[in-house]
């Protein structure tokens, strides 16, 4: 692991809190980077411009990723709801990954685009999910009869 020091270059003390408090994005490598003789795998980028790219393109990997998971999901014949409530759950769970780990490096359109397609998607989930609930209800009623 890298340490901090806790001197700058001129020989003034870093402020700690604020270096703790900076907002950076985790750039996790396979390959590990030798400085000074320590390995490196976890790089955290603070400069926004620099972190924009990367995240980015990770955050689109996973959206592409999601939105062929919920087509699949979506498409399946699945009679008990559950390819529609695992469905609702992915679209959440990116949700607050994206809320948490990318919201402070993505541009705002690129935000909004993802999460209106993603309402598209929801939407269609839970009518889905409702029809089958209100099927499984007349189902049990007419056998109740």
């Amino acid at each position: 692991m890298y340490t901090i020091t806790k001197y700058s270059s001129t020989g003034n003390l870093l402020d700690l809190d604020k270096l703790s408090n900076l907002i950076s994005f985790p750039m996790k490598s396979r390959k590990a980077f030798r400085i000074k003789g320590t390995d490196i795998t976890n790089i955290e980028i603070c400069n926004k411009k620099m972190a924009y790219p990367i995240a980015s393109k990770k955050a689109r990997k996973k959206y592409q990723d999601l939105v062929k998971l919920l087509t699949e999901l979506l498409i399946d014949d699945d009679d008990s709801g559950e390819s529609f409530r695992e469905a609702l759950n992915q679209i959440e769970r990116f949700r607050t990954m994206i809320k948490n780990k990318y919201r402070n490096f993505l541009k705002k359109e690129e935000i909004e685009m993802m999460s209106k397609q993603l309402v598209i998607l929801q939407k269609e989930a839970k009518k889905r999910l409702i029809d089958i609930r209100e099927n499984y209800e007349v189902l049990n009623n007419l056998r109740s009869k």
